[in-house]
């Protein structure tokens, strides 16, 4: 168990502002009891290119501000915390293997995270002093051989504790790190030891195929580290400049629908499009892009489009989607699935036909709802072999995805009247 007087109580928030490629202090992140509270800063407060950190859940607005309902930190913040993975680094260098994170508290992770954390923030033990936690550039063979450990509970050498360490505050339970290539950073996916099949690779067929859908996704490449698969993908949060890489804003779909994680399960995409009708950029643009971000999950296999696998740019004024990342196809035995969001109402169920009844709440017509749809059929079919190919995936884990994963005739079950050519044509498709 770890002590709670030796928790730390307090972590002061750091910010890049929009265009900026320093940070700033932006307030103090306080623990009361088990809730932490967030108050802004006297000196941010009066800057005139301050923003809030996101509004409405922490507006620009002297002393305390009280939590939403449900929450026990704010919601923005939570979302550049560490997920399983980061947490499972961290415990290990701090406690060692036998550690169950037990008594650790939300402070500690995020001042014990690397700096490089998704999004604009950063948390430090000082309100005058940053100090960033960085870490040499380690290769992915380095990269991997210590993630391999930290799957086994073996305690990291220092240069390999470092070196994992600076991918911590990246979200997900898969092990992973962060590289950078001269101008693009990507966050590098390594294969588990406990993988039945090469998931990255699965992960790499949708990502690209959603991609040739006329999708917005992050960029991917396949590679090969020792005699292992590891999937980059390129982070979308940095833009290089001539001389430092700029930081921009996130918030996940969860904090969007002001849920905490126990209520994750409520999260919608029809609550969701409600909210990029009142407040995104290009609303139409935007309800036509997560449209086809349902449909393609669906088709792929992808049940894990949780809220915080959806976010959203935020630049103190406006929102807008960000590009899609972690649409990998799950494991699937059987026929019925469900979404991890409910897409309207109660239903969850991956199935085209949720898809199409929910159609106007993204301003869409049925025959354009259609047309995204067997457009969509059209692209994974067409470009199936090249992208298999690219990613070298053997004739096995193909045979495994095709027809499970991508396609299962679970998802066209329904489909009748006008909709019945939809299931025809995936019907005809599938036995290629």
């Amino acid at each position: 168990m770890t002590s709670k007087s030796t928790e730390p109580q307090q972590a002061y928030v750091w910010i890049w502002l929009p265009g900026s490629a320093e940070p700033v202090v932006a307030g103090l992140l306080n623990a009361q009891g088990d809730r932490l509270v967030f108050n802004y800063g006297r000196s941010y407060l009066e800057r005139e290119s301050a923003i809030p950190i996101y509004a409405p859940e922490l507006p620009l607005k002297r002393g305390e501000l009280p939590l939403l309902p449900g929450m026990s930190m704010p919601s923005c913040l939570r979302d550049a915390s560490p997920d399983a993975w980061g947490r499972r680094v961290i415990i290990n260098r701090k406690f060692g293997r036998t550690h169950q994170g037990e008594g650790v508290s939300e402070l500690t992770y995020l001042l014990e995270s690397g700096s490089d954390r998704i999004g604009a923030l950063d948390f430090q033990a000082s309100p005058t002093e940053y100090v960033p936690r960085t870490a040499r550039q380690a290769g992915l063979d380095e990269l991997l051989r210590a993630a391999e450990l930290v799957e086994q509970g073996i305690p990291l050498t220092p240069e390999l504790e470092q070196a994992l360490n600076h991918g911590t505050s990246i979200g997900g339970a898969r092990p992973k790190a962060l590289i950078e290539e001269g101008e693009r950073k990507w966050i590098a996916k390594f294969s588990a030891g406990t993988d039945a099949y090469s998931v990255v690779k699965a992960e790499f067929l949708a990502m690209r195929l959603a991609r040739l859908c006329g999708l917005s996704v992050a960029d991917v490449r396949m590679v090969r580290s020792g005699k292992k698969d590891v999937l980059l993908v390129e982070r979308f949060d940095r833009t290089k400049t001539d001389s430092t890489w700029l930081r921009h804003l996130m918030v996940s779909a969860l904090t969007l629908m002001e849920l905490d994680e126990m209520f994750a399960r409520h999260a919608s995409y029809e609550t969701l499009a409600e909210l990029i009708r009142a407040r995104f950029s290009e609303p139409k643009h935007t309800l036509r892009e997560l449209f086809g971000r349902i449909v393609f999950n669906i088709l792929c296999g992808n049940t894990d489009d949780h809220a915080r696998n959806h976010s959203a740019f935020w630049d103190g004024q406006s929102l807008s989607l960000t590009p899609a990342y972690d649409i990998c196809p799950q494991n699937r035995t059987g026929g019925e699935a469900t979404q991890a969001m409910l897409i309207q109402g109660s239903d969850r169920m991956s199935r085209i036909s949720s898809c199409l009844n929910a159609a106007s709440l993204f301003l869409l017509t049925e025959s354009e709802a259609i047309a995204i749809v067997m457009g969509q059929i059209l692209v994974i079919n067409q470009h199936w072999a090249d992208v298999c190919e690219e990613g070298e995936v053997s004739t096995v884990d193909q045979n495994l995805f095709w027809g499970r994963q991508f396609l299962n005739p679970f998802a066209f079950e329904d489909l009748t009247g006008a909709w019945s050519e939809i299931g025809d044509l995936a019907g005809s498709v599938r036995q290629r």
